[in-house]
């Protein structure tokens, strides 16, 4: 449950993009340069996918490394408790604050049929974890997560999991968002029975297969989705920036295999060229 929980909260958080730069297709590169003894490997994942499989590159670059970093430490034996910790809106908060009666009814529609769980027992859940908990839904798949294939791959190989940031870190992004504009979103999704957002998630996935990461993040830019578009500096540009100090640090100690949002890669603030301006020669795998 806590590894499907983190998922969630990182594919919410992946999504959030701006400022696209041409870049090759690829979601596999290599960190050279810089000091570096050894070269290290950044690959782009999708959190919630139909295929995780692990492409022979991808492989490769696992074996080559020593330690996989990704956006969390998965194996952290305290995340669930961690993340239950930050699920809960202020007390005496509730959604009926935030939505209409309407609003509220279309929400608790979606969450019954859709979860099996009407809206009165979630009732002070903050608005990202209700949403959260639908993405799996927008899938006409099993679910599957790279995140966790890389997991098998760190137990397989003896190695450890890593991580760039804490729970708290990632839990404080969504603090930092209005909760109107996250309960909009939620009430659009809710409005169409997540119509609108299996499709969107549809056009990511295919994007994503083609390895395209300017046109990922270019999609990413949607207006409809409120909390993507108005506030795409809170999840993206900061974090990003304060990932670049800590890559370095793995990177020196270890040849290291990082893997973050695909979301990420792209753009002027984007993990690539932000490593390329700190002096680090960052290349594309190409098959």
């Amino acid at each position: 449950m806590k590894r499907i929980l983190s998922a969630f909260v990182a594919t919410l958080i992946s999504i959030f993009s701006i400022n696209a730069q041409e870049l090759e297709n690829s979601t596999l590169w290599k960190i050279e340069g810089n000091g570096l003894e050894n070269p290290s490997y950044l690959f782009g994942t999708i959190h919630l996918t139909c295929d995780a499989t692990l492409e022979d590159d991808v492989k490769r670059a696992l074996d080559e490394t020593s330690q996989i970093v990704l956006e969390l430490d998965m194996d952290d034996p305290t995340m669930q408790t961690k993340l239950m910790s930050g699920i809960y809106l202020s007390e005496g908060e509730s959604i009926k604050d935030y939505v209409s009666d309407n609003e509220y009814k279309a929400i608790d529609s979606l969450l019954t049929n859709q979860l099996g769980m009407p809206l009165k027992l979630m009732e002070n859940v903050k608005p990202f974890f209700l949403s959260s908990s639908l993405y799996p839904k927008m899938l006409d798949c099993s679910m599957q997560s790279f995140e966790l294939e890389f997991m098998k791959v760190a137990k397989e190989q003896n190695e450890d999991i890593k991580g760039l940031e804490t729970v708290e870190d990632q839990l404080k992004v969504f603090d930092e968002i209005p909760l109107k504009d996250q309960y909009a979103d939620l009430v659009r999704m809710a409005e169409d029975n997540l119509q609108y957002d299996k499709t969107s998630f549809a056009k990511m996935l295919d994007i994503y297969k083609k390895e395209n990461i300017t046109e990922l993040l270019e999609l990413m830019n949607d207006e409809n989705n409120i909390t993507v578009s108005e506030h795409q500096d809170i999840p993206l540009d900061e974090r990003n920036k304060n990932w670049i100090s800590k890559i370095t640090e793995y990177a020196k100690e270890q040849p290291t295999f990082f893997g973050v949002g695909a979301g990420h890669l792209a753009g002027k603030n984007g993990v690539i060229n932000l490593l390329r301006n700190a002096g680090y020669t960052v290349t594309a795998v190409l098959e």
